[in-house]
């Protein structure tokens, strides 16, 4: 995205490897004490649900989350399901619900499954934020929503039509096939490929499931499926990074653009290879540091729903809109003349 000043700072001297080695800072033990619902004096009490631990994205994004708890003087956790699947996510939403948390901070895995368990920990007064992907409006408090999605949409279908000259085949390789926000991303995408780009074509959809090794076989299965592919939009950072590294060492090299969101440190190596020419993304820390005060804002009761404001430490002032959404800011273009002044 396009970050503001202030985010293009935070983000230069930013030191995150996104490694799979990052895990939960706190345990279900460690979360038993609650702070009455209410934040007052005691500490309020934060568990960030991601899609999958494990995951480098969310490893980013939990980091941020956990730095802003720890200026508000809150507790923080992170707990969730090994592979990418609402019913994992439910456990720990009702885990979280019978420990009394202030508020949970979940990136859904499914837009309807999940809200049963959420209504739960509403009605115990459990506040509860989205992230990177939403739930049914109705299910939760807030959503922070990392990018306007047309937005997202717009510019992945900018890069890949630069990248091939704006005509051939393309398919898009994506998550889970029930994600929300990627399947809201894919379906935008299309249109504006319909609206805009005539002369290129969408030949197929596949799903790796935030899997490296799957979107690693997906990959490979497009390029056999559809030997005039010209182009892969992947709208999934542990997607983009797999079809990459199957590209990289392909005879496709050089002659299939990819392109989608992904993350710099993992990018890095297939941008200075000439693997991928461009790649998009926000800035995952933002938008779980963002999160974590919009909880922390919720359970102090500052804001309650459309036109309340609250101050989210050093990104500044933000505006819940319609929908009871908060946006962080519009994608930004990676590639080799800026990828060198990032660190996530």
């Amino acid at each position: 995205m396009l970050f503001q000043n202030r985010r293009l700072a935070s983000l230069a001297a930013v030191t995150l490897v996104a490694s799979l080695g990052l895990t939960a800072c706190g345990s279900d033990d460690e979360g038993g004490s609650s702070s009455g619902n209410g934040g007052g004096g005691d500490a309020t009490t934060v568990t960030f649900i991601p899609k999958n631990l494990g995951n480098p994205y969310f490893d980013t994004s939990n980091a941020g989350g956990e730095k802003a708890v720890e200026e508000f003087g809150g507790e923080y956790e992170e707990v969730g399901p090994a592979e990418g699947s609402p019913d994992g996510q439910v456990t720990y939403i009702n885990t979280a619900t019978q420990q009394g948390r202030d508020a949970l901070v979940i990136s859904a895995n499914d837009p309807d499954a999940l809200c049963d368990a959420i209504g739960e920990a509403r009605d115990a007064d459990v506040k509860v934020v989205t992230f990177d992907a939403d739930t049914n409006p109705d299910c939760r408090d807030l959503f922070i929503n990392q990018a306007d999605s047309a937005g997202i949409a717009k510019v992945q279908v900018e890069m890949i039509a630069e990248q091939i000259g704006d005509q051939g085949e393309i398919a898009f390789l994506s998550a889970a096939a029930n994600a929300t926000n990627q399947n809201e991303w894919i379906k935008l995408m299309e249109e504006e490929i319909s609206a805009n780009h005539p002369d290129i074509e969408v030949v197929d959809t596949v799903y790796g499931d935030d899997d490296d090794q799957t979107s690693f076989d997906r990959t490979a299965a497009l390029l056999q499926s559809h030997p005039n592919l010209k182009g892969i939009i992947s709208p999934t950072t542990v997607g983009i990074a797999a079809a990459a590294r199957y590209l990289s060492t392909s005879d496709a090299k050089g002659k299939v653009a990819l392109t989608g969101l992904g993350t710099p440190n993992q990018m890095r190596e297939y941008v200075e290879d000439g693997t991928v020419t461009e790649f998009a993304l926000w800035n995952p820390e933002d938008l779980g540091y963002l999160a974590a005060y919009a909880a922390k804002a919720l359970v102090d009761g500052d804001i309650e729903g459309e036109g309340d404001s609250f101050t989210a430490g050093d990104l500044g002032d933000f505006t819940v809109d319609e929908g009871n959404t908060v946006l962080l800011g519009e994608p930004f273009r990676f590639n080799a003349d800026n990828i060198g002044d990032f660190d996530f």
